[in-house]
């Protein structure tokens, strides 16, 4: 990332270009969805394919929310000492179910962290992206306060 934005703003918005890069530079988000009216945030390791996210899980609550709950959102970020970012997927999850759609994902390389078995895909398929872009740096000073 560099250390600054073309306009030395503090918050800038990204492209949906951008928000795509930034997506396919890391591999941990936040899938966001709701459990029994609580809305629940699964940490999981995806991908980036045809513009769509890619992630991996196992029989339990993740896949069922996925499954139950057609519409979802991903949150990805990034950081380092000078600047950071984020990026915000909503869109719809699908459970890959045929030899196709498997195959497809399973050409991503997509493979799980931990040590256990995921053979259930689920693609998010957006409906829409947002990003932003922060630089870090001190507060301003209050304008009209003095010290």
């Amino acid at each position: 990332m560099d250390a600054t934005t073309a306009s030395g703003a503090p918050v800038t918005e990204l492209t949906e270009t951008e928000s795509w890069d930034l997506l396919g530079s890391v591999s941990l988000g936040r899938l966001v969805t709701t459990v029994n009216g609580w809305t629940e945030i699964f940490p999981v390791n995806f991908v980036v394919q045809n513009r769509t996210l890619l992630f991996r899980t196992a029989e339990g609550t993740k896949l069922l929310t996925a499954a139950l709950n057609e519409y979802v959102v991903f949150e990805a970020d990034d950081h380092n000492v000078a600047e950071g970012w984020s990026v915000i997927v909503r869109g719809k999850a699908k459970l890959l179910a045929t030899a196709n759609e498997i195959a497809d994902a399973r050409r991503a390389g997509l493979y799980p962290w931990v040590a256990t078995q995921k053979e259930r895909f689920v693609r998010i398929t957006p409906q829409s992206i947002t990003g932003r872009r922060f630089v870090f740096g001190p507060e301003p000073d209050v304008i009209g306060l003095s010290s």
